[in-house]
């Protein structure tokens, strides 16, 4: 027979949640090839003065090309000025990726070899793009995903120029075969295919990176845009906390069992006279104890072995690889427990941090385990949560980089009883381990404790 607070966890156990960095603010930037389109994106970038901005040219979508195309290509009589030279559907699925918050694999182009490489580049939580190329504006698939429709002007003399310049330098072309290009398509497809993209930009920037009064307007706007995101997640979290807080804790939460040991430790820790010396032994114990708990989520698979002495035994063994991700910085404290009880743990860093601006977390860094996909388990280690804001971030990134739910496992010295609820309402699979159920509002004050400062 089920309770009514039992009743109340099965309605919750799918509430939605969406990262701050979803419904990325895309800016296409169109305009004839030597307008500036690239310094222009440089400029704004550097104006917005943010850290999560990714410049995306378009040229790393150009299709493969044919032995026979490749040969015209090289006797520049290719015509890459042409939208058909263009994979849109490619592109278009890359950037619905990124609009949704998902990991985007970019394909890597070389206008040397005229052919795409088979190694790939990484776009992941931007929370502007700047789509840059000559048909930026070109597509309507694109177009509906555009916050910002920009076409930069230039006169044609100085595209030329700035043409001939760039693919000498960059791309190892000779001026007769720039030229040749320049007016068997360059030319004429400005008129056919670029120039009429003027129709439907929100700006036309004419003198390119020269016109700060442009500059300005899109930075501002971007910023605009950017604030109203922020109001929206931290009242998102406010709506998972509210509707969490009265919840009993799921069954996948784990509380470490207060045995005598543990319930001396902890009191040991919270002694105000502590030396900062023998609160990291105490701790470290701790930790040890907590990823022990950690490893008992694990799956494990049965073996028969034979000891040295001939006996033989029935044993366990772990199902698959184990890695971890810290969360940085709180996580580096777990670290000592956790290669006393997994010594051969591959470890990845994320870096989390609670905006002074707007005071909702933002992802600053990620680097995860190489094939942390096919890991059997994947321990995340921060030492306090209380709104449960960082943990939901970081349980996103695992999630969008092909980690199970159910093979994550949380390990945290102490939580806030509404912060686990919210995370456990949006990701019900997942197990949390915890030593300690404290007020959502207590201070990080372990690691600092911890490492000093």
């Amino acid at each position: 027979m089920s309770t009514a607070g039992e009743g109340t966890l099965q309605k919750m156990q799918r509430a939605h949640y969406s990262p701050p960095w979803a419904n990325t603010s895309i800016i296409g930037i169109a305009g004839s090839s030597g307008s500036g389109k690239t310094s222009l994106s440089l400029a704004i970038n550097s104006s917005l003065s943010l850290p999560w901005v990714v410049i995306l040219s378009m040229d790393s979508f150009y299709k493969p090309l044919t032995p026979e195309q490749s040969q015209a290509a090289f006797r520049n009589e290719y015509d890459f000025d042409s939208p058909e030279a263009i994979d849109f559907d490619i592109l278009v699925e890359r950037l619905r990726d990124i609009k949704e918050g998902k990991k985007a694999e970019i394909p890597v182009y070389s206008f040397e070899k005229h052919s795409r490489l088979e190694r790939t580049t990484t776009i992941y939580s931007p929370h502007v793009l700047i789509l840059e190329g000559i048909f930026a504006l070109h597509d309507e698939r694109i177009l509906d995903m555009l916050d910002m429709k920009i076409f930069c002007e230039a006169d044609a003399d100085v595209c030329l120029s700035r043409r001939l310049v760039r693919d000498v330098r960059e791309r190892g072309r000779d001026i007769e075969g720039c030229i040749k290009q320049w007016f068997a398509f360059v030319k004429p497809n400005f008129h056919k295919y670029v120039e009429p993209q003027r129709n439907v930009a929100d700006i036309i920037v004419p003198r390119g990176i020269e016109n700060k009064v442009a500059i300005s307007m899109v930075s501002d706007r971007i910023h605009k845009t950017l604030v109203l995101k922020s109001k929206m997640h931290q009242i998102e979290l406010k709506r998972l906390g509210k509707v969490a807080e009265d919840l009993p804790l799921s069954k996948n939460v784990i509380i470490m069992p207060a045995t005598p040991q543990v319930r001396g430790i902890n009191t040991k820790l919270f002694e105000q006279d502590l030396d900062r010396e023998d609160f990291i032994f105490y701790f470290d114990r701790l930790a040890t104890l907590l990823v022990e708990q950690a490893a008992d989520c694990m799956h494990f698979e049965t073996i028969n072995g034979e000891t040295p002495n001939g006996k033989k035994y029935t044993g366990l063994r772990s199902a698959g690889d184990v890695s971890a991700v810290v969360i940085l910085r709180g996580g580096s404290i777990l670290e000592t427990g956790l290669k006393r009880v997994i010594p051969d743990c591959r470890t990845g860093r994320m870096l989390v941090q609670t905006s002074y601006r707007t005071g909702e977390p933002e992802l600053h860094y990620f680097e995860l385990p190489d094939n942390v996909a096919t890991d059997e388990c994947v321990l995340l280690l921060d030492p306090q949560m209380s709104s449960g804001g960082a943990a939901l971030m970081a349980v996103r990134v695992l999630l969008d980089h092909g980690v199970a739910e159910d093979k994550i496992v949380f390990v945290t010295y102490m939580a806030g009883k509404s912060g686990l609820n919210r995370l456990m309402s949006v990701f019900p699979d997942i197990k949390v381990v915890a030593c300690r159920i404290v007020d959502d509002l207590e201070v990080r004050w372990v690691e600092q404790y911890y490492l000093g400062c």
